[in-house]
Parts: structure tokens; C-alpha cells; sequence
């Protein structure tokens, strides 16, 4: 039972990945730690519990890594997916501490296993849980829970008491009323706001109805809002997030990693007027998947529909839903309740620019097309094989990029630029300060498990001194 009536060193407001590595590490560091989850116990963690692999810097092949990954090769990649919107010092920060929370988050008691194929290639830079994120979730509790790290749940904060950039405590909700939680440092892992269709639609308009939200429906920017209100400043565009297509079957909350679609690559993309819309071999898809929300959010009515043919279908990783398929382009339109001729005139279009070349997904192979708008630079192969699928995608949104600005030590900056004298921050709360636009796969968990050991050992530094 949580005593209210002590002063703990460090509060901890959150309950996923960066939550818990703050918590591990300043109960590491010698601090009382209390962490506060606004979820109840069994949905508990955030959109942890739907990741499956970290992004982590690396100098030689391991056990589950095929190769090396460079500091600088991080680097390059970040800077290609964010077209240079990062901070340089902060994103460098974190590529350099990825290869140590490489190890450090095993002795944390979560497991890895070989990555995962098809067309996710990331055997190389990517590390797989064990078990996926739940089980990762649960090694990080036990190890907190064995240390004696406090934990309460359906712990919602109603308000926060900051004084000049000092916190001083957090009203929990209880019963008809509040109760204090009084801490001498806290650290802020609550995610963003992306569950909070009111307060996305003043960046996305009516649009935002149409969103599916892939994660937790607790991550309503409570916190992040109570954050800025007290003079925190703020970092990133509220129109940026880490937005992927997913099956437009999927619930409006919660549907997770097994709703996005991965065929991107293998086939093309057309909106409700059966049109290709973006290039669908840009890229190798771990650096291009998360653009294809926000190109869907740009079509009519945010819908649009993932074509390819019989020869493809075991190419990539399943999902939830089956696809809907059809004998003939036509009858699959009709399924699909788009314009017959339409569909037809786009598919024999793109059929006939297609060039001849040799097909591999894991590289920039040579199949592309020329003559047709837009282009396929790449994985171009014609859909003449009966039957013929679809998956219809909708934007399905990650995580929210804006948040509040740290520093090295995960320290929230006060509006005018001077640090906070107690607060620090971890997680996608603050993920916009390395992630300006444009995501590749597994680096918020990088961004979590780093800034969030920073924070803790920063504020249990903080709390002791």
C-alpha cells in the first residue's frame, strides 16, 4: 500500500518502457521511487506492450544481431528519415547510449530472440524481445517490483503543483476527490496525445475522426498539457507523430503491431478514386512504413486500399484481418466499392511501365517503372495473377511528436530556456525533440529505454542532493 503521507525522492508518471528504465535506474541509483500508472494493472505499459524491437548501435555481430551498426550509420539513418528536424546533441546522445542500454536493459531481465523476416529487415540494426513487448513490460516490472520500486495503478493525475519550474507534487484521483503524492524530483513518461481525437483535431480537423489509434487509449496528453500550462517549453510539430497504415477493420483503440500492413512494397496504393497516390518502393519499408499514415490522412475520406496479386501473398507477415480478394481487377473494385474502370485503367497503367529487372526486397533492386505518375523506383512487378487482394488502411497513429524540451540530463527546459530545477522527462513525452518528422523502426523504444535511465539516475542525483 502506497503511505501518502512520505515524501518520496523520485515520482515516476507513466507505466511503459521509458517509465520503468527511469524507475529501475534511480532505484538503482539509491532513491525511493513511487510510479505512478494511470492505466489499470492488466493494460498497463503503454504502447510498450504493442513494440517488438529496439534500435541499438552496435560494433560487431552478436548472438541475435547479424552484423555491426555504427554510431555514424545510426546516425545517417535518423538523419535521412527526419530530413535533418532533429537535435543534433540529443539524437547523437542517444545513439551513442543505445549501445550500452544494448546491454544494460538484459540485465533488466528482458530477453532477445534472431529478428524476425519477411520484409521487416532489420536482423542487422533491430533487436527482438523475447516474447514481444508485453513480455519486456513484465521483466522491467518484476526487476522494479524486487528492487522496491513502489506502484500504484488506475493512478490518474488530475493536477500537478509546480511552483517556477519546481515540482512539488501530483492530485491523484481517488474516489470523489484527490489525494497528494509529494515527491523531491519527477520525471514524465506519460506519452503523447494521440488518444485524444478532441485535441487532434485542431491540427487535423474532421479528419481526425477517421484516425485509428494503434496503441493505449490512455495516452490523452493529460500530463504533457499540465506540463506546458506550468511554463515547460515546448518541442516539435503537433501535426507530426509516427503514423503507419493499418487494416481499416481494426478497433479505434488498442488494435496494435498485428493491424499494420507490411505489402506496401509488393504491390501499389490507391485511394477511394482508384488512383496511386506515392511511390511504393521509395525506400527499404523499415524506413518508409511510418510515412504512409500521414499519406493516407491526405486522401479522400482517409481510406486507402493495399493492391497486389496471388504471386505475393506469402511474401510478408500476415495480420489480423484477411485481405479481400476477387477473380478479376474489376470484381475486386466492386468488393471494394470503387469505380470498376477506374481501378482497371490504374492497374493496366501501372502494368505497363513496369521494366524489367531482378527483384529483391531487402535492397534497392532494379524493378521500377518509367512512364507513369508516380513513379514505383523500386519492387516494381505487374499484378496480372488472378485472384487479386486488398487490404483497406487507414491512418493508424503511434504516438504524437509534440512535447517538451529536455536537455542532456532529460531535463525539461522552462520557457526562456532555463532548466527546470526538479523535473525531468522520458519517452514519446519527449520524443519530438530527436524525432522532428518521419520515424524508422524500433527507435522510440530507443528514445525510452535511454532518456529514460538518464532521467532516473539524473533525478535520483538530484533527489539525494
Amino acid at each position: 500500500m502506497v503511505d501518502f503521507n512520505r515524501k518520496y525522492d523520485v515520482l515516476v508518471i507513466g507505466g511503459g518502457n521509458a517509465a520503468l528504465c527511469a524507475a529501475i535506474s534511480a532505484r538503482r541509483s539509491g532513491a525511493s521511487v513511487l510510479v505512478l500508472e494511470g492505466a489499470p494493472k492488466f493494460y498497463r505499459g503503454g504502447n510498450t506492450r504493442h513494440t517488438r524491437n529496439m534500435r541499438c548501435a552496435h560494433d560487431a555481430a552478436t548472438e541475435i544481431l547479424t552484423g555491426p551498426y555504427s554510431e555514424e550509420e545510426f546516425w545517417e539513418d535518423l538523419l535521412r528519415v527526419t530530413g535533418g528536424e532533429t537535435d543534433e546533441e540529443l539524437a547523437r546522445l542517444m545513439i551513442k547510449e543505445s549501445k550500452d542500454v544494448l546491454n544494460w536493459i538484459v540485465e533488466q531481465g528482458v530477453r532477445w530472440q534472431p529478428s524476425l523476416g519477411g520484409t521487416l529487415s532489420l536482423g542487422r540494426t533491430n533487436s527482438f524481445f523475447l516474447g514481444g513487448g508485453r513480455a519486456m513490460l513484465n521483466a522491467l516490472y518484476l526487476t522494479a517490483e524486487r528492487l522496491g520500486v513502489e506502484i500504484l495503478y488506475d493512478a490518474e493525475v488530475m493536477d500537478l503543483e509546480i511552483d517556477n519550474g519546481m515540482f512539488l507534487s501530483a492530485v491523484l484521483k481517488q474516489g470523489d476527490g484527490g489525494v497528494q503524492a509529494r515527491a523531491s524530483t519527477m520525471v514524465a513518461a506519460a506519452g503523447g496525445f494521440e488518444a485524444n481525437i478532441e485535441w487532434l483535431k485542431q491540427y487535423w480537423g474532421e479528419a481526425a475522426d477517421n484516425f485509428l489509434i494503434r496503441g493505449t487509449p490512455y495516452n490523452r496528453g493529460a500530463i504533457l498539457k499540465m506540463l506546458l500550462a506550468n511554463g515547460v517549453q515546448e518541442v516539435g510539430d503537433p501535426t507530426q507523430c509516427h503514423a503507419v497504415a493499418i487494416d481499416a477493420r481494426a478497433p479505434k483503440f488498442d488494435g496494435g503491431i498485428i493491424t499494420r500492413h507490411d505489402s506496401v512494397v509488393f504491390g501499389i496504393v490507391v485511394n477511394k478514386n482508384a488512383m496511386r497516390f506515392y511511390d511504393e518502393g521509395e525506400d527499404i519499408w523499415p524506413k518508409r512504413y511510418a510515412i504512409w499514415g500521414r499519406l493516407v490522412a491526405a486522401q479522400p475520406d482517409q481510406i486507402a486500399y493495399i493492391l497486389f496479386d496471388k504471386t505475393v501473398v506469402t511474401s510478408f507477415m500476415p495480420t489480423l484481418f484477411p485481405p479481400i480478394g476477387a477473380g478479376s481487377i474489376a470484381e475486386l473494385a466492386s468488393e471494394l466499392k470503387l469505380d470498376p474502370a477506374a481501378l482497371v485503367n490504374t492497374v493496366t497503367e501501372f502494368n505497363a511501365a513496369v521494366q524489367p529487372g531482378t527483384f529483391d526486397h531487402t535492397i534497392l533492386d532494379d524493378c521500377r517503372t518509367e512512364g507513369v505518375m508516380p513513379p514505383k523506383t523500386h519492387w516494381a512487378r505487374k499484378i496480372e495473377t488472378p485472384p487479386y487482394y486488398a487490404y483497406p488502411v487507414r491512418p493508424g497513429i503511434t504516438f504524437t511528436y509534440l512535447g517538451t524540451r529536455v536537455n542532456r540530463q532529460a531535463r525539461m527546459l522552462m520557457k526562456g530556456g532555463k532548466p527546470s530545477a526538479n523535473m525531468f522527462a522520458a519517452g514519446e513525452i519527449m520524443a519530438g525533440n530527436v524525432l522532428g518528422k518521419g520515424y524508422a523502426a524500433g527507435i522510440g523504444m530507443t528514445i525510452g529505454s535511454v532518456f529514460g535511465r538518464i532521467a532516473g539516475q539524473e533525478a535520483a542525483r538530484n533527489a539525494t542532493n
